[in-house]
């Protein structure tokens, strides 16, 4: 995947200095031809095929997360953080 961006912007540097050494060619309308045909299509190829990586990652991240509140909340046995509350009635006794 690289070494097809790499020979590209290769290329399109090779027009670059083809148009600046030219005698009708300008240094400005290098830079231009570098930046449009070199340095913009490399850069979206590459944003686009980097997706599903950025999208992995980001499960990953959020399994991980999840995971570890999962660690943190089994500690408990009622699954919070907090101790049980004691009962507000006592219980009643059948008499014998």
């Amino acid at each position: 995947m690289y070494l097809v961006a790499i020979g590209w912007l290769y290329v399109a540097l090779m027009m670059a200095v083809a148009e600046a050494t030219h005698s009708n060619g300008s240094v400005l309308g290098a830079i231009i031809t570098f930046v449009l045909y070199g340095v913009l299509p490399v850069a979206l190829v590459m944003y686009l095929l980097g997706t599903p990586a950025r999208r992995k990652a980001i499960r990953a991240r959020e399994a991980a997360d999840l995971a570890q509140r999962r660690a943190a909340a089994s500690g408990a046995p009622d699954g919070g953080g907090e101790p049980a509350a004691e009962a507000p009635v006592a219980p009643v006794r059948k008499e014998p």
